[in-house]
C-alpha cells in the first residue's frame, strides 16, 4: 500500500472513530436530559436553575438534578450542588448570567432580585416562579410543589410532601408535648461585620417558636446590631448562631469573648446551640429535623 493510500485509509478511520465518538456523546447527553414520555419516546426535560439553597435540595430529593443547570450561591447541600455552575447571591442576580445557562424555568423566593433582572429574564421567554417566603411550614410545602411542577414530576412531589408532612406533624407533637419550660432564646447573625440578632418576622424567629423557645427580641422587625445595653435587657437563657458565625469568630470560646455576651445569664452558663445557617434558616426539607435538634438542646441548655 502506496503512504497516500495508507494515509487516506487512515482518515477514513479515524473519521468513522469520531463519528462513533460524537454518537455517544449525544445519547449520553439525552439520557441526561430526556425521560421516555406516554408513547415511549424521549421527551426533553425542562432546563432548571434553582436560587435558594432549600430549593436546590428538593430537586435532588425528587431525583431530577440532571435538569439542574445552575444554582446561586446558598445552595451547598447536598455536596454535588457544589459543583453545579453559580449564579451568584440570590440577592445579585444578573440576567446575562441567568440567561447564559439557556434555562427553561427559574425558581426561587420572593428574596430573590432584583425585580429588575427577573423582568428581564422573563422578557426573554423564561419562565420564572417565586415563592413566598414567609417562615412558615407551608413555604416548605410551595417550594415542593413549584420544583415538581417546574420538573415535570408533580406526582412525585405529592409523595415527598405526604412523607415532610408526617415528618413535621410528629415534631410538633414532640415540642407540644414536652414539659420542659420554654428558654429565653437569643439569635445572633454573625458571618461578617458586625453581629446583629433578630427580631420578630426572621427565620429565626420562627425556628426559635417552632423548637419551644422564646424570642428574647421581640420588640422590632429583622435584624438589629448586638448592643451591651440590648443584652442586658433581653437576658437570654441560651444562644442560638450559626456554625458559621461561630467558624467567623475563630470558634466558641472566641465567640464568647464579645463583652456584650458577658451581660447575658446564657454567658454564665455558656449555654450555646449551633446549627448550619441553611439547615436552620433555609426552610427546606431537613427542617423537622433541625427543629428536633433545637429542641432536643434547648432542654439539656
Amino acid at each position: 500500500m502506496s503512504a497516500r493510500s495508507f494515509g487516506a485509509s487512515r482518515r477514513k478511520v479515524l473519521r468513522v472513530l469520531a463519528a462513533a465518538a460524537l454518537g455517544a456523546s449525544a445519547a449520553a447527553a439525552l439520557a441526561q436530559t430526556s425521560r421516555p414520555d406516554r408513547s415511549g419516546r424521549a421527551a426533553r426535560q425542562p432546563r432548571l436553575v434553582t436560587v435558594g439553597g432549600a430549593i436546590t435540595e428538593i430537586v435532588y430529593l425528587l431525583g431530577v438534578e440532571e435538569q439542574l443547570v445552575g444554582t446561586d450561591s446558598t445552595s451547598l447541600y447536598p455536596d454535588p450542588a457544589l459543583r453545579t455552575p453559580k449564579v451568584g447571591y440570590q440577592r445579585a442576580l444578573s440576567a446575562e448570567g441567568l440567561l447564559s445557562l439557556r434555562p427553561d424555568a427559574i425558581i426561587a423566593t420572593t428574596e430573590a432580585g432584583p425585580p429588575v433582572v427577573l423582568d428581564q429574564v422573563r422578557s426573554a421567554g423564561v419562565k420564572v416562579e417565586l415563592i413566598a417566603s414567609d417562615h412558615s411550614w407551608a413555604e416548605v410545602q410551595r417550594k415542593v410543589a413549584a420544583v415538581g411542577r417546574a420538573a415535570g414530576r408533580e406526582a412525585a412531589a405529592r409523595e415527598l410532601q405526604a412523607r415532610l408532612d408526617g415528618e413535621w406533624a410528629e415534631v410538633q407533637r414532640l415540642v407540644e408535648a414536652s414539659p420542659v419550660r420554654r428558654p429565653k432564646v437569643l439569635f445572633v447573625l454573625s458571618h461578617s461585620g458586625s453581629p446583629q440578632v433578630s427580631g420578630s418576622g426572621t427565620a429565626a424567629d420562627a425556628v426559635i417558636r417552632f423548637a419551644g423557645g422564646i424570642n428574647c427580641m421581640t420588640g422590632f422587625q429583622g435584624y438589629r446590631p448586638m448592643t451591651a445595653e440590648a443584652m442586658a435587657s433581653a437576658a437570654p437563657d441560651l444562644i442560638l448562631t450559626s456554625s458559621q458565625s461561630i467558624d467567623a469568630h475563630g470558634g466558641a470560646a472566641k465567640f464568647w469573648d464579645r463583652p456584650e455576651l458577658a451581660l447575658t445569664p446564657a454567658f454564665r452558663k455558656r449555654s450555646l446551640v449551633t446549627q448550619d445557617a441553611l439547615l436552620l434558616l433555609g426552610f427546606g426539607p431537613r427542617l423537622p429535623g433541625a427543629i428536633r435538634e433545637l429542641h432536643a438542646r434547648m432542654r439539656e441548655a
